[in-house]
């Protein structure tokens, strides 16, 4: 299952790294070429723009599922689609798989004569996970089970849960972050970005419901 994980979090870092996904997937025990020798990235962000990232992801989605009914909640725009509800369970189990796969990654020892192979920037990968042209099956444990009929119950289960992340990055200091080299199959971030991705996941879910809530059949209440 640890390895079905890994695969999940390289598969999405592949629209990160401007990789073909399809390949991938199909060929999932191979490794891949590592990002092209370009210049090294620039405008990697800080421990302030880091947090408040997460601020803006939890107020856009609180935004987007605010006051909405358990009919609303339970909508889904076809069998095998998620509602919205799901959606939020979703967010909500992965903020703690990442942010343990993110605290792996740190604990390992720093590599700043790396950091040039970094090749993309913050706003990259913003934009670039936020793209739901690409869409990938998340692992089993991550799989929503139906147990939000109330938004605020998730919003608060996402405060929770996002407690120990913020905690984290406040104390982290921002040149040891950028110092630790991550080499995924899909290419090479550091760790300030392992961190981004959690928020950058949820803001990609974020996302998806605003896609369900503009369906035309989504319930008036």
């Amino acid at each position: 299952m640890k390895t079905f994980r890994n695969m999940y979090l390289a598969t999405i870092l592949l629209l990160l790294l401007g990789m073909n996904a399809a390949s991938t997937v199909a060929r999932a025990t191979t490794a891949l070429p590592h990002n092209s020798p370009t210049e090294a990235a620039t405008d990697l962000g800080s421990i302030d723009s880091l947090l408040q990232y997460f601020e803006q992801t939890t107020k856009d989605l609180r935004t987007q599922v605010e006051g909405l009914s358990p009919a609303q909640l339970a909508f889904k725009p076809s069998a095998d689609q998620w509602s919205i509800g799901e959606c939020l369970e979703h967010i909500v189990l992965s903020e703690t798989m990442l942010f343990e796969m993110a605290k792996k990654e740190l604990a390992k020892a720093p590599q700043p004569e790396r950091k040039a192979e970094v090749k993309v920037n913050d706003e990259n990968l913003k934009q670039m996970l936020g793209d739901r042209s690409q869409k990938f099956k998340a692992p089993a444990e991550l799989q929503p089970t139906g147990k939000y009929t109330d938004a605020k119950a998730a919003l608060r289960d996402l405060a929770n849960a996002r407690k120990p992340v913020l905690a984290f990055i406040k104390q982290a200091n921002e040149e040891d972050l950028k110092n630790h080299i991550s080499e995924y199959p899909t290419g090479t971030v550091n760790g300030h970005q392992n961190l981004l991705f959690i928020a950058a996941h949820c803001a990609r879910h974020t996302n998806q419901i605003a896609e369900i809530k503009a369906n035309p059949k989504f319930p008036k209440k």
